[in-house]
């Protein structure tokens, strides 16, 4: 008998709405892919999200150079867009919050894009920002942890005091895909609950709890170890089908770790079944909620984070940073 598993008695960890519901529409810019979806009360509802569109961007490789420029204009557009949606304007005050723990580094994203910024109302009270400027103020209000005082809280108060028309927030999110980990940006009108994909859910931002419009960018820069050993088992699929077609092709000799996740062999449910029993008869979903199922019991569902994450996520605060300011500004960046 399979064994059958009640998704509602697990949660998978993911803030991106693209791994909670299919469809959207997607283009490819280059290697580049971007998808937008659009969620109205009722599909928002069934994936316990707020309304409002997600954008999100997927990349290879954020180090390499000529990569880099092409995400960056990609993000500033697709920023541009969310501003015109929610009907900012140029001289509109914008407050960009970097969340996070900067002594954390898979959470110091925030902090360290707001480092980044182009921060200009100081000149516009003196009078003296020029015209190519918007009015941007920033700040990183750090953790819960660390101040005692609910992020939430703090910035409603520095709203109240700064009177900012819009809000940008910055976070790190978490992923339930090991392939989407660094390498994908998601922007959405819709606000942030800051913690959610790893268990720590904080008060919700968003334009329903602060009264202006909220928009939220992040990259997932952590995933779950239930995901983990899901991802693997797909992996080891696509490495046992890909084996055995090739298995007496002579060409297949002569190549040295091959990057079988490029390739279209598939298994079929029989090997399946052959290689793992009655985990093998299971679909990609109810394996991953089997996995949760065990692991959350014994604590050892970790969230985890790639061994190079201390380069990559300063590569990510320039991307994200420089996409901003030119979204911001009518300046040239330079990449």
């Amino acid at each position: 008998m399979k064994h059958q598993i009640d998704l509602k008695n697990f949660n998978i960890r993911t803030d991106l709405a693209i791994e909670l519901t299919e469809g959207g529409i997607t283009e490819k810019v280059g290697n580049n892919k971007i998808t937008t979806i659009n969620l109205d009360e009722a599909s928002a509802k069934k994936i316990s999200k707020k309304p409002g569109t997600y954008i999100t961007v997927e990349f290879e490789d954020i180090t390499d150079y000529e990569t880099r420029g092409e995400v960056i204009t990609i993000l500033t557009k697709q920023i541009k867009k969310i501003l015109k949606q929610t009907n900012i304007k140029k001289d509109d005050l914008g407050l960009i919050i970097g969340l996070g723990n900067e002594k954390s580094t898979p959470d110091s994203l925030g902090p360290l894009v707001i480092s980044k910024i182009i921060v200009t109302n100081h000149l516009y009270l003196y009078g003296d920002l020029d015209d190519n400027y918007r009015r941007i103020c920033a700040i990183s209000p750090g953790v819960m942890g660390e101040t005692g005082i609910e992020t939430s809280d703090l910035i409603k108060g520095i709203i109240s005091t700064v009177k900012p028309n819009f809000v940008i927030v910055i976070d790190a999110l978490a992923s339930s895909s090991l392939e989407r980990v660094n390498k994908t940006v998601q922007i959405s009108s819709s606000g942030i609950n800051p913690g959610s994909g790893v268990g720590n859910k904080r008060k919700e931002i968003s334009k329903d709890t602060l009264g202006i419009p909220v928009i939220a960018i992040g990259v997932p820069t952590v995933v779950d170890a239930a995901s983990i050993v899901s991802d693997t088992i797909g992996y080891m699929y696509k490495h046992f089908a890909y084996e055995k077609e090739n298995i007496n092709n002579p060409k297949n000799k002569l190549m040295v770790n091959v990057n079988y996740l490029n390739k279209k062999s598939q298994i079929n449910n029989q090997d399946k079944e052959n290689l793992f029993g009655i985990v093998g008869t299971l679909n990609e979903e109810q394996t991953k909620s089997l996995i949760t199922e065990v692991l959350n019991p014994t604590g050892y569902n970790f969230m985890v984070t790639p061994k190079e994450e201390d380069f990559v996520i300063e590569k990510l605060s320039d991307l994200i940073s420089k996409s901003l300011n030119d979204a911001m500004h009518n300046i040239k960046n330079d990449i």
